[in-house]
């Protein structure tokens, strides 16, 4: 019998109630206080959105995906639900933080657990420098913008920009353009996730861009700072066997497939 004590956050789409109804049958349901564990019911964004309400209750999560793609969840099963749940893997990961001054001179902050995205907000196309500390990693880059990718988001938005895949125990961060426009041939970077990455705004009155974390957005950045905030861990269960790792590793493959 699984004894530990359970808390749910559950999105509203019908999949979800569904499975919120099973579980508070077949599992012993607690406040937040008194909770071992933290079920997420829904899909990789609200996971996202689960993770940074509730991180600091110092819980581990397990995901149930009833959304779409569901990377950074666990597929549902009826029958072997309380095995699952008794048999997990356990992978810590941190966050990078962004720190974005807007035209007007406020700061705002948030943390991404996927990437930070920088992106043009008008017809025409982002202007700007990359540097790590004081060295430049690309004096002028022109096009649509760039990510700054987490390990665990190398395979999301990144992926589909053509940024490379990197392993959750790589210690590394990935900096990729998004339609590079000049110069046409730059790749991007992988740096260490010790760096201090800072992005400038070239030309912030004719060419604004907005900085995102995951799903928090500041319009009209002059210039963001992002950097692994290793002070957040975030405890995520996966089923045995099937952590995110291997997730990961599958998607390599896939991509290698693909050239």
């Amino acid at each position: 019998m699984f004894k530990k004590k359970i808390y749910i956050v559950s999105d509203k789409n019908k999949p979800s109630i569904k499975i919120k109804k099973l579980l508070v049958k077949k599992l012993k349901i607690s406040n937040l206080n008194k909770a071992d564990i933290i079920i997420v019911l829904g899909g990789d964004g609200f996971m996202l959105q689960t993770l940074k309400k509730f991180y600091k209750f110092n819980k581990p999560f397990y995901g149930i995906n009833t959304g779409d793609y569901g990377f950074l969840m666990n597929k549902f099963s009826k029958d072997n639900l309380v095995k699952n749940l008794s048999n997990v893997d356990l992978i810590k990961i941190s966050p990078i933080q962004m720190i974005v001054k807007n035209k007007k001179g406020k700061f705002k902050k948030s943390i991404a657990i996927n990437e930070v995205s920088i992106l043009r907000q008008s017809r025409q196309a982002a202007s700007l420098s990359v540097s790590n500390g004081s060295k430049i990693i690309i004096k002028k880059l022109r096009g649509d913008g760039l990510l700054v990718s987490t390990p665990a988001g190398s395979t999301a938005y990144n992926l589909s920009v053509h940024g490379p895949i990197l392993n959750l125990n790589s210690n590394k961060i990935a900096i990729s353009p998004v339609s590079p426009f000049r110069p046409r041939r730059w790749r991007g970077k992988i740096v260490s996730n010790k760096s201090k990455i800072i992005i400038k705004n070239l030309n912030p009155f004719k060419r604004p861009i907005s900085a995102v974390a995951d799903n928090f957005e500041v319009r009209n950045a002059v210039m963001v700072k992002v950097s692994e905030n290793k002070k957040i861990v975030f405890n995520l269960l996966y089923n045995k066997n099937k952590s995110i790792e291997k997730k990961i590793k599958i998607e390599q493959l896939r991509n290698e497939v693909g050239k």
